[in-house]
């Protein structure tokens, strides 16, 4: 298997879909559904219908009072959303993203969802960039992530390995689209994961 643009490529074995059982001995197919948690599902079913257009596929009363809506994303991934009428109010920081990156620190809470990047062409991010400034959306600045210490170039170069904008859903979450323009290969796993104090645990393949 071989990563083409983020993505593993398992047509050599025949699989369609993302895993080796020879691993965890589980096989994905990507992202079923992320479920997060609105304040007005009106307001949501707005935004991500007519916005970003994205089908409503599937809706639920659920008991207590509450509703349960998914949205397609494209490739067999759906983005739900609940509404709790007894929900606590929004955490930006602790449950979700404190900003966009640019407006301030991506920083959240352990456990939380910090945010969501949907997958789009590389041949249409900056059209896709302008589409969403057309749609009155306010947005960050590009970013172009690499491997150099501040992760961001200012311009594209074979380094750039993903394309990211950021914008807000109107609960406050914080969505990006994303293009990857690298192929992946082990020169991309080098670095050593943090433990909770801090330490790095030792190399990756040590």
């Amino acid at each position: 298997m071989t990563q083409t643009n983020g993505q593993t490529d398992n047509s050599a074995t025949g699989d369609s879909a993302t895993g080796d059982s020879g691993t965890g001995g589980f096989v994905f197919g990507g992202i079923n559904h992320i479920a997060l948690v609105c304040q007005d599902m009106e307001r949501t079913v707005d935004f991500y219908t007519n916005v970003l257009g994205m089908p409503l596929i599937k809706t639920l009363e659920i008991p207590g009072g509450g509703q349960h809506f998914f949205f397609d994303c494209g490739s067999g991934d759906s983005i739900a959303f609940f509404w709790f009428p007894d929900a606590p109010p929004a955490a930006p920081g602790i449950a979700s993203a404190e900003d966009m990156p640019g407006r301030g620190r991506l920083l959240s809470a352990h456990g939380s969802m910090n945010h969501l990047a949907f997958d789009v062409p590389a041949n249409k991010f900056d059209e896709y960039v302008d589409k969403l400034k057309e749609k009155g959306v306010d947005v960050s600045v590009v970013l172009n992530h690499d491997d150099s210490e501040s992760t961001i170039a200012a311009e594209l170069h074979p380094g750039v390995f993903v394309r990211s904008v950021y914008f807000k859903d109107p609960d406050g979450i914080v969505l990006e689209f994303a293009a990857w323009t690298k192929t992946f290969g082990p020169e991309d796993v080098l670095h050593p994961p943090a433990r909770a104090n801090g330490e790095r645990a030792q190399p990756v393949g040590g």
